[in-house]
C-alpha cells in the first residue's frame, strides 16, 4: 500500500481533502457572489432561493448513479471526470442574475458533475484506507469540506468587491483544473495483489471494480469467480442505511441552509457587512474543520483501544454532536450582535461536523465493497435537504416580509433555524435505535 516512510494511501487521502475543499470553495462561492449579483439589480428573496437550490436538483440526481459508476468503473477515473466538467461550467457561464435560465442551466450543470463526487471519495476510500484509520480519514477527507468553506468566506467577499462577481467564476475553475491535474498525475489504484488480511478487513484490491469477463485467471490455475451483483433491494430496505440516510439529510439540511443564507443574515438580518466582519466570518466553518479531524481521531482511538465497540463509538459521537448543534440552531436568532451569532452558528457547525465520526463513517462499516453506493443514497437524501431547506427559508423570510416582519426582526428567523434544530434531535434518535457498525454487506 506504499512505502513505509509515506504509504500512499496517506496522499490518496490528503488529495480528496483537496478535493473536498475545493468543491466548498465553488458553493460558497456561488452564493456569496450570486448575492452581491442579485442584490444589486434588487432580486427578491424567493428568486434567490430558487437560484441558489438548483444545484441540489443537479447533485440530486447524480448521487446514485455516481455511487453506481464509481462502482463499475472506478472512483478515481469518476472524481477527474466530474472535476472537469464542473470546472469548464464556471470558466465559460456569465453571472448575470437578470438571465435566470442560464443560471439555471450552469447550476444544473454542476450540480449533476459534483454530484458524482462524494461517492467516488467514499468507493476511493474504501479501497484504500484500513478500517482501523477509516474515522480519521473520512473526518480529514469531509474537513476539506468545512476548511474550503471558511477560506471562501474569508477571501471571496473581498474578491468580489474589488474584481466584481465574475471573477469568482474564473478562480474557482482555475482552482478546479489545478486539481484536475495533480490527480491526474498522482493518483493510482491500489496495487492489484493477493493481499489476505485486507480482503477479509473489506479494503485493498479486493474492492477494485473486476474487469473483463465473469472469470478471473489466476496465476496458479483458473477458477470462475462471478462478479456481485448490487444489493439494491437490501440496502433500500436496510434500518442501519436509513439510519444513515435520515442522519445525512438532516446534517446538510442544516449546513446548506446556513452556509447559503448565512451571508444573507450577517446582511440582512443582522446589518453588518461581510467585509467589514474580517476573518471573523470564517469562524463556522473553520470550527466544523476542527471539530471534523477532533470526531475521527477520538472515534479510531475508541475502536482502536478497544474502549468502545465501532457501533457504540459511532452513536456516542453522533448523538453528541447533533444533540449539542440543535441546542446552538435554535438559540442562534436570540443573538443579535455578530459575536453571538458567530458563537452560536460555530457551534452548531462544530458539532453537525463532530457527529459525521458517526454516520457518516457508517457507510464503510457495513458496506465496504458498496461505500459508494451506500454514499450516493444517502447523499441524495443530504442533497434533497438542499433543495428542500434552502427554498424553503427563501420562502419562510417572504412570508415574514408579507406579514410585515423586518428580516432585522429575530421572529423572522427563528421558524429558520427552528427546523434544522428539531430534526438534529430526530435524526439522533434514528441513528441510536436503528444504526450497527457490524458489517452486514458482504
Amino acid at each position: 500500500m506504499g512505502s513505509s516512510k509515506f504509504p500512499k494511501r496517506y496522499l490518496i487521502v490528503f488529495l480528496t481533502f483537496i478535493c473536498t475543499s475545493v468543491c466548498y470553495i465553488e458553493r460558497v462561492g456561488f452564493s456569496i457572489a450570486y448575492t452581491a449579483a442579485a442584490d444589486a439589480v434588487g432580486i427578491n428573496q424567493t428568486s434567490k432561493g430558487v437560484i441558489l437550490s438548483t444545484f441540489y436538483y443537479g447533485y440530486a440526481c447524480s448521487q446514485v448513479p455516481g455511487g453506481w459508476v464509481a462502482q463499475k468503473i472506478g472512483g478515481r477515473r469518476v472524481l477527474l471526470l466530474s472535476f472537469v466538467l464542473w470546472s469548464l461550467t464556471c470558466a465559460f457561464v456569465p453571472l448575470d442574475p437578470t438571465r435566470p435560465m442560464i443560471l439555471v442551466i450552469a447550476r444544473l450543470l454542476v450540480g449533476v458533475a459534483q454530484g458524482f463526487i462524494f461517492p467516488s471519495i467514499h468507493t476511493v476510500l474504501a479501497q484504500w484506507v484500513p478500517p482501523h484509520e477509516r474515522s480519521r480519514s473520512v473526518s480529514f477527507t469531509t474537513s476539506g469540506m468545512y476548511l474550503g468553506a471558511a477560506m471562501g468566506m474569508l477571501m471571496l467577499p473581498s474578491l468580489v468587491k474589488f474584481r466584481g462577481p465574475q471573477s469568482v467564476f474564473l478562480a474557482e475553475a482555475f482552482l478546479g483544473a489545478f486539481w484536475s491535474l495533480i490527480w491526474f498525475t498522482y493518483a493510482t489504484d491500489p496495487p492489484r495483489s493477493d493481499h489476505r488480511k485486507a480482503t477479509a478487513s473489506g479494503f485493498g484490491e479486493s474492492l477494485l471494480p473486476i474487469r473483463g469477463s465473469s472469470k478471473m485467471k489466476a496465476e496458479n490455475g483458473v477458477h470462475s469467480t462471478k462478479i456481485p451483483g448490487i444489493p439494491w433491494k437490501r440496502i433500500l430496505i436496510s434500518l442501519p442505511v436509513w439510519a444513515i440516510v435520515v442522519n445525512n439529510f438532516t446534517f446538510h439540511y442544516a449546513l446548506y441552509v446556513l452556509m447559503n443564507w448565512l451571508p444573507t443574515y450577517f446582511e440582512l438580518g443582522l446589518q453588518l457587512s461581510l467585509q467589514e466582519m474580517g476573518s471573523s466570518k470564517m469562524m463556522p466553518y473553520f470550527n466544523m474543520f476542527i471539530f471534523s479531524n477532533i470526531g475521527g481521531v477520538i472515534a479510531d482511538h475508541l475502536v482502536t483501544k478497544k474502549i468502545l465497540s465501532i457501533t457504540k463509538t459511532r452513536k456516542v459521537l453522533n448523538t453528541v454532536g447533533f444533540m449539542v448543534a440543535s441546542v446552538a440552531l435554535m438559540a442562534l436568532p436570540l443573538f443579535r450582535t455578530s459575536g453571538g451569532a458567530l458563537f452560536c452558528s460555530s457551534v452548531a457547525l462544530g458539532f453537525l461536523a463532530l457527529g459525521r465520526a458517526g454516520f457518516a463513517v457508517n457507510h464503510m462499516d457495513i458496506a465496504p465493497r458498496y461505500a459508494g453506493i451506500v454514499m450516493g443514497v444517502s447523499n441524495t437524501a443530504g442533497t434533497l435537504a438542499g433543495i428542500v431547506g434552502v427554498d424553503l427559508t427563501g420562502r419562510l423570510l417572504e412570508a415574514a416580509k408579507a406579514a410585515e416582519l423586518d428580516l432585522t426582526s429575530p421572529d423572522s428567523w427563528r421558524v429558520v433555524f427552528l427546523i434544522p434544530g428539531v430534526l438534529c434531535i430526530f435524526s439522533s434518535f434514528v441513528f441510536l435505535v436503528l444504526s450497527t457498525g457490524e458489517r452486514i454487506f458482504d
